[in-house]
């Protein structure tokens, strides 16, 4: 039977979480000692929050944990009512077979004030019969009193050896052939997101068991480096036509967005062999055209301008004296 790749390889044991160690040393000891406080995940996407969240509940509460269990989704139902009808109506029931359920918020920081203010109050009064787990990408949009009341767990990007570990473990499951090198584009491509890196793995097996860069390169629709490299060395050497026809071809053949090839000209710069001072320079200008673009202006001509603004850069660069 097909199965989404991110449930079949779902963790579903704290040894098979990968790249949060510290964290999952710590919720093992909640389980151990059968008690916890008020949780705060907060993170980036696709680092395990609600993975997490499942594992401790499947563990202390056993066969039983969907009596026991709540999952609300606040970008859904955001408002004042979601808290003070379904999170109330569960929380002030007591557990048969525990001390206390578990309601789980995930994306609580799309909560409007209002309802993070009656969340507050609601974690108040019923803490004897209830605790709550907090999932958010930003801890900054939670308000103070509840961040007060929540052990706050700050998960991290996957690193290069987790990502590996996961790409492993699947390519071994699933009979996946892996070409040489493809770790360093599976860990780009994903950016130290595992439910990124898994979706990108299943898409690219339906099409071959071999992965190569050239199919993580289709699947993800990413720039190849050496392309980006080249615009950028053409455009700070003053080859501003060359540069321009590299950009042209990226967006008309491989059909990127503006807004990808900023980011990964932003990545490609630190690992140039410039000065320093003009790296700055160049990031400063990628950074103003980032921003024009996320403000609705036209990809070609703001990537045009950056180039240009690179050979401008370029140029006084050469021409200062030693």
């Amino acid at each position: 039977m097909s199965q989404i790749w991110t449930e079949k390889y779902r963790p579903k044991e704290f040894l098979d979480f990968y790249g949060q160690e510290d964290i999952v040393s710590r919720a093992k000891a909640f389980v151990t000692e059968k008690n916890m406080p008020h949780l705060m995940f907060t993170g980036p996407a696709g680092t395990g929050k609600s993975t997490l969240s499942l594992i401790i509940v499947k563990k202390l509460y056993g066969e039983n944990w969907r009596s026991n269990y709540l999952e609300l989704n606040a970008s859904d139902e955001r408002g004042i009512d979601v808290v003070r009808e379904k999170v109330k109506d569960f929380a002030r029931t007591k557990s048969l077979d525990s001390n206390f359920k578990i309601i789980f918020l995930d994306e609580a920081d799309a909560l409007t004030r209002e309802a993070q203010q009656a969340l507050r109050r609601t974690m108040e009064m019923f803490t004897q019969t209830c605790r709550f787990i907090l999932s958010c990408n930003y801890s900054s949009k939670i308000i103070e009193p509840i961040q007060s009341r929540c052990a706050v767990f700050r998960f991290k990007q996957l690193d290069r050896e987790a990502i590996e570990k996961i790409v492993k473990h699947i390519a071994e499951k699933e009979n996946l052939q892996l070409e040489e090198g493809i770790m360093d584009e599976l860990f780009m491509a994903s950016e130290g997101d595992c439910r990124r890196l898994v979706n990108i793995l299943q898409a690219s097996a339906v099409i071959s068991k071999s992965i190569t860069s050239e199919l993580i390169g289709q699947i993800t629709k990413t720039s190849n480096a050496e392309d980006i490299r080249s615009i950028i060395e053409n455009a700070l050497a003053g080859n501003f036509s060359k540069s321009k026809e590299t950009l042209l071809e990226i967006m008309l053949i491989q059909s990127l967005q503006g807004i990808d090839i900023i980011r990964s000209i932003m990545k490609l710069i630190p690992e140039l062999k410039i000065d320093d001072r003009l790296k700055v320079r160049l990031i400063e200008k990628c950074g103003e055209a980032e921003f024009r673009l996320v403000e609705g202006s036209d990809d070609f001509i703001q990537l045009e301008a950056l180039l240009a603004s690179f050979a401008t850069a370029g140029y006084r660069s050469r021409s200062k004296p030693e």
